[in-house]
């Protein structure tokens, strides 16, 4: 009987379609904090924000949640969806928006488009940044005591191999691990591990570990010659579709949730705002960085 009422009540689905998505507000005001560090910080502290945020336990425990909260929001949805349709086969002869939005009218629709947006926004950014091991590292110019500039690696930690050199793409040259081969038979038995780290695998010491240089990827994503536009004029209409989305599903959430009381005009009104400020932060950013000299 449980198990029914769960997967077919849509008073439950509702529920659950409010705290996932209340949840994924919070989500989306941490996710901005730190990607308005693009506009408004250093290329340093965008990186070690990257860093922070893919290698904290407590962060990673959170970003799970998330990524079910989504899955969980998308699925329920289209059955809610689904559902109300069934419900009501028979669409109404005339809808003038009298009793509802065009956000509320229309909530399949942008979630749609928020969730392709999603799947491909985590292909070109969360899925590189996690495997791809040809992404670029942070590197920095050094004057190598001949009056001649050299690239070499920034880490986490100062390095106790003399040299590591980059090819003129930011990636470790096939030198570089040549090197490190010659060196194993010396002080250190090192291992390079996914390109970023290198350990002594005789006491687990890590020898060096390099910043993945996120905010190079993106900067290069916005403003590539050939399609850096399309990218960035997609990223404004698919935050378009989320300010929609949160126009209606805000203050919805609450209401699922049972708080109709005095508070309800102030939350109408702070769900407005929240739904127009925060898409219009998510949306500047590409647009400042793809016509930014």
């Amino acid at each position: 009987m449980a198990k029914s009422v769960l997967l077919k009540s849509s008073i439950v689905k509702k529920y659950w379609m409010a705290f996932t998505g209340l949840f994924l507000c919070l989500f989306l005001v941490g996710h901005l904090a730190g990607n308005l560090q693009l506009i408004f910080g250093t290329s340093k502290q965008f990186n070690e924000y990257a860093l922070f945020m893919t290698t904290n336990p407590a962060v990673k425990l959170l970003s799970y949640l998330t990524y079910i909260s989504i899955l969980f929001h998308a699925i329920d949805g289209m059955l809610l969806t689904t559902q109300n349709k069934k419900a009501r086969p028979i669409a109404y002869a005339k809808t003038d928006g009298s009793s509802s939005s065009l956000a509320s009218r229309n909530m399949a629709v942008l979630g749609t488009i928020i969730l392709i947006f999603i799947a491909t926004h985590m292909v070109n950014f969360w899925a590189k940044m996690h495997f791809d091991k040809n992404i670029p590292l942070v590197s920095t110019e050094i004057d190598n005591g001949m009056g001649q500039k050299q690239v070499q690696l920034v880490g986490t930690k100062d390095s106790q191999i003399p040299f590591m050199q980059l090819d003129e793409n930011g990636k470790l040259s096939k030198d570089f691990f040549k090197k490190i081969k010659l060196q194993t038979s010396g002080q250190y038995d090192l291992e390079v591990q996914n390109v970023t780290k290198i350990v002594n695998k005789k006491t687990g010491d890590v020898i060096f570990e390099g910043y993945k240089d996120l905010y190079k990827l993106t900067i290069d994503f916005f403003k590539d010659t050939k399609y850096g536009l399309f990218f960035t004029i997609g990223y404004v209409l698919s935050m378009l579709a989320l300010a929609f989305h949160l126009w209606h599903g805000f203050q919805s959430a609450f209401q699922s949730l049972g708080i109709n009381n005095k508070f309800t005009p102030v939350i109408r009104f702070f769900g407005k705002i929240f739904a127009i400020i925060v898409p219009f932060l998510f949306a500047i950013i590409p647009v400042i960085l793809h016509f930014k000299k």
